[in-house]
């Protein structure tokens, strides 16, 4: 008789964990402009490619001292590589409810080192996606502290300040 295996939430928080900091790292090791497989070659073969992708699935836990060794080769604080404070659902942190669709050419009318800033973290996201619609493009939860820092604006006031600057595309008017 096969043993049946029973799911606590402590399984399901720790995957969740897991693949929170794979998502950091990945995240990390893109804007690096990094495959795995340099990573693995730039690392002298410290850090495989077939290890650092489980990482970044979630399917395998990085431990700390690894943790610290690869935020040393990724030239980043180990905090980087943590998810942020709303894993763990803090009532303080910032979850965008409505999504953000920001308005791309609106965007391109604006001048000022923030908004090239912006619109080239855009254009990042529009690759990253292989989105090129190039009219709008919705915003993920996880792009908008990366916007609040650009727009130098409080996280849960990003979708205030972008409608302020003109540039939050309502899909409700669209009707």
């Amino acid at each position: 008789m096969a043993e049946e295996r029973t799911f606590d939430e402590h399984d399901a928080e720790s995957l969740a964990f897991n693949v929170q900091v794979g998502e950091r790292l990945r995240s990390i090791r893109r804007q690096k402009k990094m495959s795995l497989q340099d990573v693995e070659l730039q690392s002298q073969e410290e850090f495989k490619a077939s290890v650092v992708g489980a990482y970044e699935r979630g399917e395998r836990a990085i431990s700390l001292p690894r943790m610290r060794r690869l935020a040393t080769f990724y030239v980043v604080s180990i905090e980087q590589l943590l998810p942020r404070d709303d894993f763990m659902g803090d009532a303080s942190a910032v979850v965008v409810s409505e999504k953000l669709v920001i308005d791309l050419q609106k965007l391109a009318m604006l001048k000022g080192q923030e908004f090239d800033m912006l619109s080239r973290f855009l254009s990042l996201i529009q690759v990253q996606r292989g989105d090129f619609n190039g009219k709008v493009l919705t915003v993920r939860n996880d792009d908008v502290r990366a916007i609040a820092a650009m727009i130098n604006a409080p996280t849960d006031d990003v979708g205030k300040r972008l409608e302020g600057l003109g540039i939050l595309f309502k899909t409700s008017q669209s009707n």
